[in-house]
């Protein structure tokens, strides 16, 4: 019988675990402090619970943590990691160091439905949800795990679309039984699926960040296919109805492209778009991708954008690149692995 893993469970289902192999309830909370306070590999270092508790439960379980497969080290310090899911397939997770911060990008999803026109991984179609597992993993089994100071959900995948997986991870992250991490130190980004982003907004106290990057409609559309069911104005309607000016911060990122999204035109439509909401706009460079001709902004020109929208009340910020000497954006490493596995 193959083994399940515990990482990923969160208190009611290891309560549940324990319970079913005769041991008290209260050995839930112990086990969870191993598994998300003291990261733990095996079983048998949990040296609070007996011999014969740690037998059973090794009969059954494991930990559960993956090592990543291969890496990839920027100059810049950027480490981009492939990491194992528990379905077989690769997922990829970026260390952003910077300073005092630390920060990590992971993946929701292997591939993605969205099938955004800039995207790599929306090339590699949709190939399934990660688990609440998968996703911890590639932060507990990350060789920087103890420096890391922030963690945003915008690596592969559309976390809205595995939305009961990222609830449950963002869970384990910031309860008092796992990570005991603020909500202040997670962002989850999204594309704007209305309803499953109300339900996160309404159970979460994570940050958020849209997937903006052109506010007129039939334009951001030829981008974003979602954009044809899940148009931006009624995701921002949703958004007015939430308070971000205390505990929760909402972003719009906004990847510029040459004459496609950084005119007056656009700047003027954000403005409408967005006046006078509690937000600010993260402007990011586009570098190309395989087999697309999008083609980036210059560099005066998004100055330019950002000092507009700025006057206009919009507190917007350019985005540094990082890791451009390796495979750093997203779906560019495992789309490779993956193309040699097919040679």
């Amino acid at each position: 019988m193959e083994k399940k893993s515990l990482i990923g469970m969160n208190l009611d289902e290891l309560r549940q675990a324990v319970t079913d192999m005769g041991m008290p309830a209260f050995t839930a909370g112990q086990v969870a402090d191993w598994l998300y306070r003291r990261h733990v590999t095996t079983i048998e270092e949990m040296t609070n619970l007996s011999k014969l508790n740690r037998a059973k439960m090794a009969a059954e379980y494991t930990v559960g943590l993956l090592p990543p497969v291969t890496s990839q080290h920027s100059i810049d310090g950027t480490v981009k990691y492939l990491f194992p899911t528990s379905s077989g397939k690769q997922v990829e997770t970026v260390y952003i160091p910077d300073g005092e911060r630390a920060t990590l990008c992971v993946s929701s999803q292997v591939g993605c439905k969205m099938g955004c026109s800039f995207c790599q991984t929306g090339r590699q179609g949709f190939e399934g949800n990660l688990t609440a597992g998968d996703i911890l993993n590639q932060i507990f089994a990350l060789p920087e795990r103890d420096t890391l100071t922030n963690i945003v959900f915008m690596g592969q995948g559309e976390p809205m679309d595995n939305l009961d997986a990222v609830l449950q991870a963002t869970e384990i992250l910031t309860a008092p039984y796992g990570w005991a991490w603020s909500p202040k130190r997670i962002t989850v980004s999204s594309v704007g699926l209305r309803k499953k982003l109300k339900r996160f907004l309404d159970e979460s106290d994570c940050h958020v960040a849209i997937s903006l990057h052109n506010p007129i409609s039939s334009e951001r559309a030829s981008l974003m296919p979602a954009e044809r069911g899940m148009p931006i104005s009624e995701v921002v309607t949703l958004l007015r109805q939430y308070d971000f000016t205390h505990q929760r911060r909402l972003s719009f990122e906004y990847i510029v492209f040459g004459g496609l999204n950084d005119t007056a035109t656009h700047a003027k439509a954000i403005v409408r778009l967005l006046q006078g909401m509690e937000c600010r706009i993260n402007l990011i460079r586009f570098h190309e991708i395989p087999g697309t001709d999008l083609p980036g902004t210059n560099e005066q020109q998004l100055l330019w954008l950002r000092d507009y929208l700025t006057h206009h009340g919009i507190f917007t910020t350019i985005r540094a690149s990082r890791g451009q000497d390796i495979y750093a954006a997203c779906g560019l490493l495992s789309t490779a692995k993956k193309n040699e596995a097919t040679q």
